[in-house]
């Protein structure tokens, strides 16, 4: 089964907001799927997932993150093989998007306007997932 099963991994990447405060979830446009998705991709041979996951997320936004908690791992069919893909929440904490060939665009949405946008529905649990409550991510000095 090991080799048969793509391993890959990506985070729910959010911030608040730098007008309102609000929670805001990271999504990516890619091209060559015309999708919405959260930041994600294979990990390399012997990559830890976690530093795999954190790796794709500057390669795809542009942002480091600071990681959270393990989400729901999510597993489906790509191309004939099953893919596997570990998620944790990441708080963006510095960066700036540069569209290159993989991703395209980004966009930070609310919660509910990131579910919607979300083209695949396995996607939206992860953001029912990430769970943070209102107060998440304040911190005081």
């Amino acid at each position: 089964m090991g080799d048969t099963v793509v391993q890959a991994a990506g985070c729910v990447l959010w911030r608040r907001s730098p007008l309102t405060g609000a929670l805001e979830i990271c999504l990516v446009h890619r091209p060559k799927y015309d999708d919405w998705s959260h930041p994600k991709g294979k990990l390399k041979r012997g990559e830890d997932p976690l530093a795999g996951a954190l790796r794709e997320v500057a390669e795809e936004t542009g942002y480091t993150a600071e990681p959270g908690g393990e989400l729901p791992a999510v597993c489906y069919a790509a191309d004939g093989r099953f893919k596997r893909v570990r998620y944790w929440a990441a708080e963006a904490v510095s960066g700036h998007f540069t569209p290159n060939s993989e991703v395209d665009r980004i966009l930070w949405l609310t919660p509910d306007a990131a579910r919607a946008r979300l083209t695949q529905p396995r996607d939206r649990d992860l953001v029912d997932a990430l769970g943070l409550p209102s107060g998440h991510g304040e911190r005081r000095t």
